[in-house]
């Protein structure tokens, strides 16, 4: 089964790996049977899917998760490992969207105005006030 990441990007299904160990968590006696953890990956160095300009912006994007070049995945939440296998699927579609997604612009900064900097300023000297009445009256 084939990978929608978007309507311009699909991941074909040889390019995906699957691993498969035991769960910790939930499951009672039937933990000890079956394997439901479940370890995605994909080779984003070596993906035929991606285009140069795509392969280049995943890979400086998402270095720190990639260990030589591939990506990995796991999901353990469920008891299914179907369903263990969707969640996963679903977090690296997750994973590949928002590493392609374009950059949000960059803030602009900005002075105070000089009304909530008068503002700040009486707050401040309120509080001062609100001190200095605490204070023991001095013996004059």
């Amino acid at each position: 089964m084939d990978l929608e990441v978007s309507t311009a990007l699909t991941i074909p299904a040889s390019e995906l790996g699957w691993r498969f160990s035991r769960s910790s968590g939930p499951g009672g006696q039937h933990v000890n049977t079956s394997d439901s953890r479940v370890e995605l990956f994909w080779d984003v160095g070596g993906s035929a899917a991606l285009s140069d300009g795509q392969r280049l912006m995943l890979l400086t994007r998402l270095e720190r998760r990639l260990i030589a070049g591939v990506i990995t995945v796991t999901a353990s939440e469920q008891r299914s490992q179907l369903r263990n296998r969707e969640i996963a699927l679903a977090k690296l579609a997750d994973l590949v969207a928002e590493g392609l997604a374009p950059e949000a612009p960059r803030r602009r900064a900005t002075k105070p105005t000089r009304g909530s900097n008068r503002r700040r300023l009486a707050a401040k000297q309120q509080r001062a006030v609100t001190k200095q009445h605490r204070k023991r009256p001095s013996a004059e």
